[in-house]
């Protein structure tokens, strides 16, 4: 990023306004990134972003008004925006019953070309589908013509080598899903701000190529990912970069592992952790998320974020992050240990 900031005081090597795309050069690395997971996209479907927050609001431009569906407690973009558009959103809950992990049920029989969303790894609970459960909706998607958002902004924390890190391991995906993921978790982008949308060339309603759509509409209302920000990104998809990467990721797997022993030890009721880096636990004593706040910051001063703010279906729980210092984790553990 710092030899790519030096070309842009040049004017022999100064970049103007970059592809609304994004430049091939970061393109050609996130489809080897795929290919690292056995999965092939062609790098004229990927579009480089400036963070999947900002492509999950946007690609409701795209899409005007539609049923949408959308699995509770859930990453609030999805609704917020979709509410903004004026859309009819209906919410599946998920709770201890499926493991926060819902499936297309008989309550969403007779949908027809609704728009659903999906996180894997969930924020906020942690969960992540099987590739059962992710067939199940794909299989939904194809028989009532309706479009997957997939958000996979979560997916280098996967482990269990069983779990899909993308939509596109499921057959049939590639005719019913756009897939969007981010830099921000992966390898610490959230300040520098760079993520990808993947619109299959075979994704279409009644003719039209959403592909084409989504193309055009960056084209119109975005300026592209600054040069330097998206050679960092190139640099962080190189092997040197990935294995730093893994490195830093196996540092909050281990916080996230303190955390988990912790709950356990305690016999605390959580999803995630393992897969993830968030742990999402039943508050003890049915206190509700922000009662439990309240109670951890004014007795431990440990700070996490009340399941309410996700949604009806995150009432009673509670969302703690392994995005820290391991000595603050560890600190964190301790005072809980005693509090709980």
């Amino acid at each position: 990023m710092a030899k790519a900031v030096a070309e842009m005081g040049n004017i022999d090597t100064f970049k103007g306004y970059p592809p609304e795309y994004g430049y091939d050069f970061l393109r050609s690395r996130i489809a080897d990134h795929y290919r690292s997971i056995r999965v092939s996209v062609p790098e004229e479907d990927i579009f480089v972003s400036d963070g999947a927050k900002s492509d999950l609001g946007n690609i409701v431009d795209i899409l005007g008004n539609n049923d949408v569906i959308i699995p509770d407690p859930v990453y609030p973009v999805y609704v917020d925006s979709n509410i903004m558009s004026g859309n009819k959103i209906t919410l599946v809950p998920g709770n201890r019953d499926n493991h926060f992990l819902p499936l297309p049920d008989d309550s969403l029989k007779g949908s027809k070309g609704a728009v659903i969303y999906l996180c894997s790894p969930n924020n906020p609970t942690g969960a992540v589908y099987t590739r059962e459960g992710l067939e199940a909706w794909v299989r939904f998607a194809n028989e009532t013509g309706s479009l997957i958002i997939f958000d996979s902004a979560y997916e280098a924390f996967i482990t269990d080598p069983d779990l899909p890190h993308s939509i596109y391991e499921i057959e049939g995906a590639e005719l019913c899903a756009i897939e969007i993921s981010s830099f921000s978790k992966f390898a610490g982008f959230t300040g520098l701000r760079c993520g990808w949308t993947i619109v299959p060339e075979e994704l279409e309603s009644k003719g039209v190529h959403l592909k084409k759509l989504w193309s055009r509409r960056q084209a119109t209302k975005f300026n592209g990912v600054s040069y330097p920000v998206q050679r960092a990104a190139e640099a962080a998809l190189t092997d040197e970069g990935i294995k730093a990467l893994r490195e830093n990721i196996d540092y909050y797997r281990n916080n996230a592992k303190l955390l988990t022993e912790l709950f356990d030890k305690k016999n605390i009721y959580y999803t995630g952790g393992k897969n993830s880096p968030y742990v999402w636990i039943k508050c003890p004593g049915d206190m509700s998320g922000w009662d439990f706040f309240d109670y951890l910051l004014k007795e431990a001063q440990i700070v996490g974020t009340p399941g309410e703010g996700f949604g009806d279906s995150g009432a009673g729980y509670f969302r703690i992050t392994s995005f820290g210092t391991l000595e603050n984790t560890i600190k964190a553990c301790e005072r809980l240990d005693s509090l709980l």
